[in-house]
């Protein structure tokens, strides 16, 4: 993984694709999943992003789980709450005004907590930059 400012001062984060494999060594579940959710979550994000106050978090998420050097239990942790977020079907459904992203904002928040260790500056530096938002002037991601 990359990250930093370059010099004009622009922010940069590349993150490097990995596979999955369980301890029997099949990729398929977590790699169907891992495509799934690159294929789908920009575009699912860019309808809903207004809606959701948990936007800046889901967006981290999102760039921890695509982050190689992220333990493979977390990556597959959080895979499995983006995936959700970007089903059509849920326990409840995403159109209902008001509770129709609480569903997804419970998974999220479960599996935030469980590897929230794991999702570092560099991750919510990356996501703040996706959404157009403003980035402190100092490069605290430790990143070369």
């Amino acid at each position: 993984m990359r990250a930093g400012r370059d010099g004009s001062g622009d922010f940069d984060a590349s993150f490097s694709d990995a596979s999955f494999t369980d301890k029997e060594g099949d990729t398929s579940s977590l790699e169907r999943r891992e495509k799934k959710v690159r294929a789908e979550f920009w575009d699912k994000l860019k309808r809903v992003a207004g809606r959701l106050p948990f936007v800046d978090d889901l967006v981290a998420a999102y760039y921890c789980s695509m982050d190689a050097d992220t333990p493979l239990k977390v990556r597959a942790t959080l895979l499995g709450a983006l995936a959700y977020f970007i089903l059509p079907i849920d326990i409840v459904p995403d159109f209902i005004a008001g509770i129709g992203y609480g569903d997804d904002a419970a998974v999220l928040a479960a599996a935030i907590s469980l590897v929230s260790a794991h999702i570092r500056p560099i991750h919510r530096l990356a996501a703040a930059k996706a959404l157009g938002k403003d980035l402190p002037e100092d490069d605290t991601t430790g990143a070369a």
